[in-house]
Formats: structure tokens, sequence, C-alpha cells
């Protein structure tokens, strides 16, 4: 049976102050995954930069291969440098790096290595100016192309990326070794799923895409 939502159930509570300013809670219904990646930039001092990203989706258009970040804070360190450098890695993880990866969310002072003091290896971009996480399977280098407020004076803004350069390990592009799906491929956000009618919610986690043929 089908129900109808248009406003926030009155099941629903904020996990954290702030939570539903910060995300819609549409979003908690819908619960809708989205591949996890690293974006890194250079910080204005030279230091690397690192926001683990989800929410976005990739496409080719007449030949090229756009990344579309569904949304940036205006007021982090990743729309400072992307304003800034105009350009940015991709990093994909795999699940044995998660938890590293996630430390960047803890070491990001303007004054952090971000990826080094997570327990990661940068390396320098071959196209671009910024860092990319060597640890991580899939490296796609990007150019900025425009940004977008989802609505006039969001706080966050959608940005589109030009793909100009793929770096990708051979054992996740064979199928038949680690392969880009299942455990040892992609990992997609899954964001705190919950029930609109009890309101009882899954704790964020990650997962991965099986394979039908």
């Amino acid at each position: 049976m089908k129900k109808e939502f248009s406003v926030m159930p009155e099941t629903f509570t904020e996990a954290y102050p702030g939570e539903f300013t910060g995300f819609s809670w549409m979003d908690f219904i819908t619960a809708i995954p989205s591949p996890l990646f690293v974006v890194t930039t250079y910080k204005s001092n030279g230091k690397e930069n690192a926001c683990l990203q989800s929410w976005s989706t990739f496409v080719g258009d007449d030949g090229q291969f756009i990344c579309i970040i569904g949304s940036v804070s205006k007021r982090g360190h990743l729309y400072q440098t992307l304003k800034e450098t105009k350009c940015c890695v991709l990093n994909f993880p795999s699940r044995d790096i998660y938890d590293k990866c996630q430390k960047t969310v803890v070491y990001n002072n303007f004054d952090d290595d971000e990826i080094t003091m997570a327990g990661l290896t940068s390396e320098k971009a071959k196209t671009v100016n910024a860092p990319r996480i060597a640890e991580c399977f899939l490296n796609i280098e990007c150019e900025l192309l425009w940004e977008h407020e989802h609505f006039e004076g969001s706080r966050d803004v959608t940005v589109a990326l030009r793909a100009t350069h793929i770096c990708m390990d051979s054992d996740h592009y064979d199928e038949n070794k680690l392969g880009r799906y299942g455990k040892t491929g992609y990992m997609y956000n899954i964001h705190n799923p919950r029930n609109p009618e009890t309101g009882e919610m899954i704790p964020e986690c990650f997962g991965a895409l099986e394979m039908y043929k």
C-alpha cells in the first residue's frame, strides 16, 4: 500500500541539533543511495584538503564525462578551494580504507594536511593542480565547469565537473579479479533510512552494488 507524504511525519525527531536544517526529511524517507568518494584539492596555503562526499551522479555528454556533485557547502574548504583552483580529484575508496577516509572529517583544519594526517598517501595529479589519494582504486581528475545555488540564498550549491584524466587500478576494472562492484568495489552512502510511521532509524552506513544478469 502506498502512502502520501507532503509534510514531515510527526514521528521524526532530530538525531542531532540542526539535522533537518542540513538535510531534508524527505532524504530519510527515500534513503536513495549514492556513491561515496573523497574530493581532494589544495588549500591556498598549499595544504591538502579532503572532503568525504556523496549525493552525486556521473553522466557522459557529447564525448565529455561530467560529474554533478549535488551538494557542496558554501562554508567549507571544498567550496573555497574549488573557487580558487577550479579543479579537484575524485578518489574512490574500497571498504578496506574507508575508516581512514572517514578520518578526513576529523582532520579538517585549515593548516592540516588532511590526506596525510588520515593515514593515506598524497600524490600529484597528472592534469590538474590537486592531490590524489594513492590508495583509492579510482582517481578522476576534474576541472570545475559551473556552480549553481539550489535555490536563491541556499547555503549549498550544486557543481559540475569535467573529467580530464582517469587513473584506475587494473584489478578493479577486471571483473574477474577485484572488480568495480560487490564488497571490493564502489561504496554507496545509505543515509539514515527512517520508517515514517514509527520513526525507527537505521544508523548511517554504507553498502555495495550487486550485479544482476
